[in-house]
């Protein structure tokens, strides 16, 4: 039975949540705050106080945004109207040629109106409503079908939660993009930085890695934004075209492209591209681009698609950012698998809204290729989904006293030699015990996909070391809580967690600690793919080559690194090192002979294109069930590619590979035919 809730307590509530939206509406959509923070937080913590003490919570209350317990995986979800890539141009004749094809495809000499928009460069989102209110939030995916992250998407305060505005559709389906300020990437950065974690690329990743987070309060820390510029399914409400879309989110409350314009033919389209170009250094958004959209719905949809992009939109690219600069120094840094990589400092350089300080030379060969040098000017460019990089020497400002970067000889860490193989670019650092591989060994080790250890980040690492209680991987499993009591930092609580999380990581499964062992090109799949092949660690101990590539999606540089890790003597007594120490590896992914003989499928990889009967979610699991694979891209290793009705760019990829294609239904018989074997 419900709790009665005096009427004057509800409308007070209906206010609240009314007040407290729009002032986010103002706030995170409009960049325009009516109030200080003080008077939103006053309001806010006034609605949680009658919401608790009457149980009384409207579907969009702001209190609901965050909240929900982390999730252990996401769910998927089919979109109603395919979310399509756009097609991209990179010239003005391109742009051009893109209006003579609508035209001619239309059968029209008349000018064709377009709408134009930033290109934002986030991670696309739909949302769907259902009369008026959120109901759930997905990634684009492969386009038919993306993940439900509508817990995170709820904490975007630029997100309304319930559509305010007559006529209310029955259902409706928003597209849009959720993106990330430079400023709050910088200030993201920096935190991380602090936090001994790596650092986000680009303002792209750090909003895709904030939506996909499975612990939505994780996500409500960032301050993300929303744009709406994109229609879905609808069921209640129409619209004519595109500029008529636009106006009516605006009125509902959403968030909408910036500097977004209507224009009638080439000529005014071009000009707009332009403008809209020379405006981007200025957005506080990293745009890679400007959208272009037939502006008239029924147009579209004459124009329709083609394999997976409309021939109704297109995208402009602009050119990359780029910068001037000097190089002050070249350094080389030392990874986890002993490989030195250049890099460049900089003369700090503001490019695109960023500041860039640093750059990766890639390798020994591209510096001697492009002839760079200390004290060199450069150019550096930074696309929006690239690291800043180097893209050519200025000759003409050398002065003389440049200076050639010699290959090191030896470790820039640990001072051994250094080895190259024949006919790799890679040099490399072959002391095991180099601290730079220590540490990143370590860090590697304890990360969330290996042994989990939590406290074990970058910063407790290093000070573990330079403290002399971390050597090597097994020093993990000796470490006690007065060792860490003694550090800085280190109260009671804080060294309990670490010994506890220690604890609990010595039970794990084999695929988590041969990845843990950060063997040079086992990631967590080929981790995976050993654990399903072999039943414990033992029996990879002086393994020959051979056997492993009898797995068939793992090749010989793989299976070389493999052997020639469990032949070294150190790394065995290392594992049973850690045995002794209470370590218990378990393998339930094992696929031993009885499980192959249940096991129709073993050994083979499908590929699924186009819509199939059935959920694509639960033919992959049907597939794996039965010890195949389910991969989303089509590759030399593939065996089959499951064709559907409307199939994608991956049909003309198997044909060219010469990969097979069988439908659905043949699908089903091949399943039919293997299990009676």
């Amino acid at each position: 039975m419900e709790p009665h809730v005096p009427e004057e307590i509800k409308e007070e509530i209906k206010r609240l949540v009314d007040e407290i939206n729009y002032h986010n509406y103002r706030y995170y959509a409009l960049d325009s705050p009516v109030i200080s923070d003080e008077e939103y937080d006053k309001l806010f913590r006034r609605l949680k106080e009658l919401e608790e003490k009457y149980g009384y919570v409207l579907p969009d209350s702001p209190t609901q945004r965050v909240g929900a317990p982390p999730l252990e995986k996401f769910e998927k979800v089919r979109h109603r109207e395919p979310m399509l890539s756009l097609d991209n141009a990179f010239s003005y004749e391109e742009v051009e040629e893109f209006d003579e094809r609508v035209k001619r495809f239309l059968k029209t000499d008349r000018p064709i109106e377009y709408t134009v928009e930033p290109k934002y460069d986030g991670l696309a989102i739909e949302v769907t409503y259902e009369n008026g209110l959120f109901k759930v939030a997905s990634t684009r995916g492969d386009g038919y079908e993306g993940e439900d992250v509508t817990l995170n998407i709820k904490t975007v305060k630029s997100v309304p939660l319930r559509i305010d505005l007559e006529p209310v559709p029955e259902e409706i389906d928003i597209r849009g993009e959720v993106y990330m300020d430079i400023e709050e990437f910088e200030r993201l950065n920096k935190e991380r930085e602090r936090n001994g974690e790596p650092p986000f690329a680009n303002p792209r990743n750090a909003a895709a890695g904030s939506v996909r987070q499975l612990d939505s309060s994780i996500t409500a820390k960032r301050r993300l934004h929303f744009v709406a510029y994109g229609l879905g399914f609808s069921k209640g409400i129409s619209f004519k075209t595109q500029s008529e879309f636009i106006k009516w989110l605006q009125e509902a409350k959403f968030p909408t492209p910036r500097n977004f314009r209507v224009v009638k033919g080439v000529k005014e389209l071009i000009d707009a591209i332009k403008e809209m170009e020379s405006l981007r250094r200025d957005f506080p958004f990293e745009a890679d681009g400007a959208v272009i959209k037939v502006n008239d719905f029924e147009l579209q949809r004459a124009l329709g698609i083609k394999t997976r992009e409309p021939r109704w939109a297109i995208a402009y690219k602009f050119p990359a950012h780029q910068g001037q600069t000097r190089i002050i120094d070249i350094k080389a840094s030392v990874g986890r698998t002993g490989v030195l990589t250049p890099y460049a400092i900089f003369e700090p350089v503001r490019i695109g809204g960023v500041t860039v300080s640093r750059s990766t030379l890639h390798n020994f060969d591209e510096i001697k290729r492009k002839d760079i040098r200390i004290g060199d000017y450069v150019i550096v460019e930074r696309a929006g989904d690239v690291i800043p990089h180097v893209i050519g020497v200025i000759k003409e400002k050398r002065t003389g006293t440049e200076r050639v970067f010699p290959i090191p000889s030896e470790c820039p860490e640990c001072g051994s030699k250094v080895r190259r193989e024949e006919g790799e670019v890679a040099v490399r650092c072959v002391n095991i015990n180099c601290p730079a591989q220590v540490i990143e060994r370590i860090i590697h080790f304890a990360s969330r996909n290996a042994l989990n250890i939590e406290g074990l980040g970058e910063k407790n690492v290093e000070l573990f070391y330079s403290m002399g209680l971390l050597k090597n991987l097994t020093d993990i499993f000796r470490l006690k809580k007065e060792d860490l009591l003694k550090l800085p930092r280190f109260k009671e609580k804080s060294a309990s967690n670490i010994i506890e999380a220690i604890e609990k990581s010595k039970n794990t499964t084999l695929s988590r600690f041969i990845f843990g062992l950060g063997i040079l090109h086992v990631g967590e799949y080929v981790a995976k793919l050993l654990a399903k092949r072999f039943r414990k660690i033992e029996d990879l101990y002086y393994v020959e080559k051979e056997k492993i590539l009898e797995i068939k999606q793992i090749g010989e540089k793989i299976a070389e690194s493999v052997s020639d890790f469990f032949h070294r003597e150190e790394n065995i007594r290392a594992i049973e090192e850690m045995k002794k120490m209470g370590l218990k590896i378990e393998n339930p992914e094992y696929e031993g002979e009885e499980r192959e003989r249940k096991s129709p499928l073993l050994g083979l990889t499908f590929v699924i294109t186009g819509r199939l009967p059935e959920e694509r979610s639960k033919v992959e699991e049907f597939i794996e069930s039965l010890g195949g694979r389910a991969s989303s891209s089509v590759s030399k290793k593939t065996d089959y590619l499951i064709v559907g009705e409307d199939p994608g760019s991956k049909l003309e990829k198997a044909k060219e590979l010469g990969v097979k294609t069988i439908t659905y239904e043949e699908f089903k018989r091949l399943v039919d035919e293997l299990s009676k074997r």
